[in-house]
């Protein structure tokens, strides 16, 4: 190993340092988005709440579709 490879070593290792560096600044604003915006501290409890909102969402569009129903039959003899 040659002082170019060592010094390729070393770019590549601060560049490595400084992509780690902007990943975890990255992940501390979103993990803080996560807490300010949907109240959730962990990424588990965050698919937890998705989970239930899936569901909510699903009743919700039953519930939607039940209705539409309900009034084209009503109202389709007019």
């Amino acid at each position: 190993m040659n002082a170019q490879d060592l010094i390729k070593i070393k770019r590549e290792i601060e560049a490595a340092k400084t992509s780690v560096s902007e990943l975890t600044g990255e992940q501390t604003l979103l993990m803080r988005q996560l807490k300010e915006q949907h109240g959730c501290d962990t990424i588990e409890q965050a698919e937890g709440k998705l989970e239930q909102l899936d569901i909510e969402i699903a009743s919700m569009t039953r519930s939607i579709e039940k209705g539409l129903a309900e009034l084209d039959e009503k109202y389709s003899n007019i």
